[in-house]
């Protein structure tokens, strides 16, 4: 992290409120998991903050950005309230997608979050449409689309970066790459480089440090500047660390001693916070506001959710195509 000058103060407060903000939200998150007061499905982005609040910082306002199932944390990154953010894991009607869609199918598009898909794979496709209908507008924007490297090996992945390259989409396609798929390590299901597959359909590819907020603003933010500017799609590998297992509900989902160990030395979030102290960019002070903030922030989002009803069951069939 120290190859790479800080950006001033007011940005790199935002990043480490942010990412402080997304660590807290998924821990109470994962305690009312747990308690059974969210349901269905959840899947923690612990030790990946810096990869998603590095890359959603370099988004304009008018770009969009999807996610995989591991929503909350993109959506806090964008700027979503906290607030509907749990009530929509609480399954509540003030929830961003009227409690209907759980982590795995929330979006935001006030703020061009197009959403979390619980398919792997499945949202490729639909981002490309989403870059296809900017440049017929011929709009300036660019979509981001986070997915897993468990997803290069599903069909849609070659299929969209061949309609993608052949024509000439805006769109960075950033992969988080933690080398375990959700069972099985990269060499065990992976024959090819992935930046070598990217190349070979005709898109770029670049590669940051995904535990490295400032590497992958940097390396991100290129991406989007060809993409924007050459009109073409741009892959991003970023080579993280997650510390929780692939869903909340996964037996190893809580680390041993071992891991704990493993996140303290490679913590995106302590690593950061560290540096700005050190290089007086931030004081202890301003570090411990900063926890305060978010940990009041998530009992906000928490009380919030828990005073919005659930929904109706004589609503079951709104919002459905038919009926």
């Amino acid at each position: 992290m120290a190859d790479h000058p800080l950006p001033d103060a007011g940005v790199a407060h935002r990043w480490l409120q942010s990412m402080l903000l997304i660590r807290r939200f998924e821990q109470r998150a994962s305690e009312l998991y747990a308690a059974g007061r969210i349901a269905g499905f959840l899947h923690l982005a612990t030790g990946e903050e810096a990869a998603i609040v590095g890359s959603v910082g370099a988004l304009r306002d008018g770009d969009y950005l999807l996610s995989t199932y591991r929503a909350q944390a993109h959506a806090l990154a964008r700027g979503t309230a906290p607030g509907a953010v749990m009530a929509e894991l609480m399954g509540r009607v003030d929830g961003l997608s009227r409690g209907r869609g759980g982590a795995l199918h929330m979006a935001d598009p006030a703020v061009r979050f197009m959403g979390g898909y619980g398919i792997v794979g499945g949202h490729l496709p639909i981002a490309a449409g989403i870059a296809m209908a900017a440049d017929h507008r011929g709009l300036d924007d660019v979509v981001l689309c986070h997915f897993g490297d468990g997803a290069v090996n599903q069909g849609t992945f070659g299929e969209t970066l061949n309609l993608a390259a052949l024509w000439r989409l805006p769109m960075v396609l950033l992969a988080t790459n933690n080398r375990a798929g959700s069972g099985a390590a990269d060499p065990e299901s992976t024959a090819t480089d992935l930046l070598e597959r990217a190349r070979g359909f005709g898109a770029a590819g670049l590669r940051c440090d995904g535990m490295d907020v400032i590497d992958t603003y940097n390396v991100v933010a290129e991406a989007l500047r060809v993409a924007r500017r050459e009109r073409r799609p741009v892959i991003v590998e970023a080579l993280v660390q997650r510390a929780r297992g692939h869903s909340a509900a996964d037996p190893e989902d809580a680390p041993g001693d071992e891991e704990q160990r493993a996140l303290r030395r490679g913590d995106p979030i302590a690593t950061f916070a560290a540096r700005l102290i050190a290089e007086r960019v931030m004081t202890e002070e301003d570090r411990g506001a900063f926890i305060a903030a978010a940990v009041a922030a998530v009992d906000g989002a928490v009380a919030f959710a828990e005073a919005s009803p659930e929904p109706d069951p004589a609503t079951l069939y709104d919002h459905v195509l038919v009926p």
